[in-house]
């Protein structure tokens, strides 16, 4: 696991989108597997800027995503769909039928399979985007996640569902669940790179990093890859010893 420690937040966007536009430049087609929340918004408004200045091409990228709430339509301005549109694909020239992202309504349990099968389809995924939660999460693989899990409907833990109570007018319209990549899928991705900022994230940082491997924390799984590189910023990278 390679750690790159830079300054601030600003440092941190910066050196990923460097290293995102380097893959693209280097696999047009690739598999790009992107994350939500706030860990990457910046990162995202830097590879528009990329594009932007004719230093990027997204039209033969096929996009990805770990999640979605499940139970709100793709409409809902608090849906990945609707997220991941806004803060990126309505920017970029990323083809439409090249976006793909799970289905949080109807029969989840055929939405996960069929994602499971559209990834295999594709080849697998080449580069996926992370961030880590407070308590260790990827995606939405809570703690007591699995190494094996695969897409699959998964129940938010209070934590989590406070942590995402900003995106909501009332903690009462927060999803209680989601379709998420288990860790096994997202295990499969060639390259991981995993965003985070903040002095709130350092313990999960560290324990992701210098602890066990175990499903209190999801993310220590990340152990086990061989291409994974985690960019934080100092305040985030503050116990690491």
């Amino acid at each position: 696991m390679k750690v790159i420690i830079k300054e601030n937040a600003t440092e941190v966007a910066y050196e990923a989108a460097k290293i995102i536009k380097e893959q693209i430049n280097n696999k047009k087609d690739t598999n790009l597997c992107f994350a939500t929340g706030n860990s990457p918004i910046a990162t995202y408004k830097n590879l528009i800027e990329y594009y932007k200045k004719g230093e990027l091409d997204f039209s033969e990228l096929t996009s990805f995503n770990l999640d979605e709430y499940v139970g709100i339509s793709r409409e809902n301005e608090c849906s990945y769909y609707y997220f991941m549109h806004d803060v990126l694909f309505d920017h970029i020239n990323i083809k439409k039928e090249n976006i793909n992202l799970p289905i949080g309504n109807g029969n989840i349990v055929e939405n996960a399979e069929k994602y499971e099968q559209l990834i295999k389809e594709k080849g697998g995924i080449d580069f996926t985007i992370l961030g880590i939660g407070t308590n260790g999460h990827i995606a939405f693989n809570e703690p007591g996640s699995k190494i094996t899990d695969r897409t699959r409907e998964v129940s938010l833990t209070q934590s989590t569902i406070e942590s995402n109570q900003v995106y909501f007018e009332k903690k009462e319209d927060v999803p209680k669940t989601a379709i998420s990549m288990g860790i096994g899928t997202i295990l499969e991705s060639k390259k991981i790179i995993l965003l985070a900022d903040g002095e709130h994230k350092a313990d999960a940082i560290f324990k992701m990093i210098q602890g066990p491997v175990t499903e209190d924390v999801p993310a220590s799984f990340l152990q086990t890859h061989k291409d994974v590189t985690v960019i934080v910023d100092k305040n985030a990278a503050k116990l690491l010893k």
